[in-house]
């Protein structure tokens, strides 16, 4: 017997959505949404997948910034006008062959599937084969879940909906920009006036609450950038909002940055055993920092940074420099016996081990660094990590705690406290040299104090 099941299931798209809508209906590839709060982008989302699924048989996605927010914000969430789940409401019971409610996944009844996942785990999804992917709140993602994916999806003719609203000039930023002049491409910035979805009574409490919450100069901008989209808005708790938006203004991140071809090119590290571990690439030139790359990945060895390290520097005729790393590299490593810094040091690295200090010293040393770095475009995924590296949010006290909030910014933010704390030691010529007995000798000209001996 058939089922026949009209889509989309009891929805329809508001006026101020059918753009959008009529965009992805009509075969659209490309879309960037930035709409305000409560304007309904994951309703649209679901729907289209839905519509998707069915029309072409294959894999969708919907990513979310980190794996555990799709469990609140999209597999439990329930539509407050229906009392129903919101993905019951998009995906009819009907119409699926099974539900796994532990992987947030299901399989619909023509072959396709949906699941959520996050772009702090994008690298689990190596060797998928995906049609469609929603990116849900982009602007609090990972960007380099969008570089692994995107070839993917050329491969495949398929689609990418980013929706979100901003969290300041950061690489939704440069997205939008992008977005706005480049053939197949849709972009629509809507804010609360353009929507009409609140009146202004509604509009007033909303502001009142976060007045309430934040302070009113916080509270102000909190609403500036849920409401009305506001991309100069600041980043609540962002540790370097205002050097990373002189960064920006002062256009120090550039596609011609070279290396100078007489001087070393440094590694400073954040090791991770079971998080990230994320790379900077620098160089030190007088009271200038140049910071030529970065690469972060997870659940790998050694060995494979290793081969990324040589790549680059065959490539683009670095001369190695030193490693530097933070001071629990020096920490025996159950299995091995050995610490991370012996293991780096067979693998031909140069380890040095960076000043130790407390994470809030780090974090000035880092505010000081900034004002003094040009970066190359390749520096994005990185950059954007450093704009979106803020306090964590205490819900009970309501105000921010001195600790980071824990997130895929937080490997490279880390990797980047180790260059401001080791760049200007940073020697200007030869690169280190290890003398039999294993000792890391710096040159003359370098102070004596990260001297350790393996």
């Amino acid at each position: 017997m058939s089922i026949r099941v009209r889509l989309p299931h009891e929805w329809t798209a508001r006026p101020y959505q059918r753009r959008l809508w009529n965009y992805l209906i009509g075969g659209g590839k490309r879309a960037l949404a930035v709409w305000h709060r409560r304007a309904g982008k994951d309703d649209v989302a679901l729907h289209y997948t839905m519509i998707a699924a069915h029309k072409r048989v294959g894999g969708y996605w919907h990513c979310m910034p980190e794996f555990l927010q799709g469990r609140r914000a999209i597999w439990n969430a329930v539509n407050p006008h229906t009392g129903k789940r919101r993905i019951d409401e998009a995906f009819p019971e009907v119409l699926r062959e099974s539900t796994n409610d532990g992987q947030m996944f299901i399989r619909f009844k023509n072959g396709s599937t949906w699941q959520i996942i996050g772009s702090d785990r994008y690298n689990t999804t190596v060797g998928s084969s995906v049609a469609g992917i929603v990116y849900s709140e982009y602007a609090l993602s990972n960007p380099a879940a969008w570089a692994y994916h995107k070839p993917i999806l050329e491969e495949n003719k398929g689609w990418a909906l980013f929706i979100s609203t901003p969290r300041g000039r950061n690489h939704m930023f440069e997205m939008a920009r992008h977005a706005q002049t480049a053939p197949g491409w849709f972009y629509e910035r809507l804010t609360v006036d353009d929507t009409g979805a609140m009146d202004a009574q509604q509009q007033a409490e909303v502001l009142a609450e976060y007045s309430s919450l934040y302070g009113a100069d916080i509270g102000q901008a909190q609403y500036r950038q849920e409401f009305l989209c506001d991309f100069q808005a600041a980043l609540l708790g962002a540790f370097y909002a205002l050097e990373m938006a002189a960064v920006r203004s002062e256009e120090r991140v550039r596609s011609d940055l070279v290396a100078l071809p007489d001087r070393p090119v440094h590694r400073a590290w954040d090791i991770g055993m079971r998080d990230s571990t994320a790379i900077w690439f620098f160089q030190s030139a007088g009271a200038q920092l140049r910071v030529l790359d970065c690469y972060q990945s997870s659940g790998i060895g050694l060995e494979h940074y290793v081969g990324e390290i040589e790549r680059r520097y065959a490539e683009r005729g670095w001369l190695h420099g030193t490693d530097y790393v933070p001071h629990d590299a020096k920490v025996h490593e159950f299995g091995t016996g050995r610490t991370r810094v012996e293991t780096m040091a067979r693998l031909g690295l140069a380890p040095m081990l960076c000043p130790d200090a407390f994470l809030l010293d780090g974090i000035n040393a880092c505010r000081r660094m900034l004002p003094l770095c040009v970066f190359h475009t390749r520096c994005e995924p990185g950059l954007a990590a450093l704009e979106q590296y803020r306090r964590e949010w205490d819900e009970e006290k309501k105000c921010f705690r001195a600790s980071p909030l824990h997130d895929w910014c937080s490997d490279y933010a880390d990797a980047a406290r180790y260059m401001a704390l080791a760049w200007k030691p940073a020697p200007l010529q030869a690169a280190r040299t290890p003398r039999p007995e294993g000792w890391f000798i710096p040159p003359p000209d370098e102070p004596q104090r990260g001297r350790i001996r393996l």
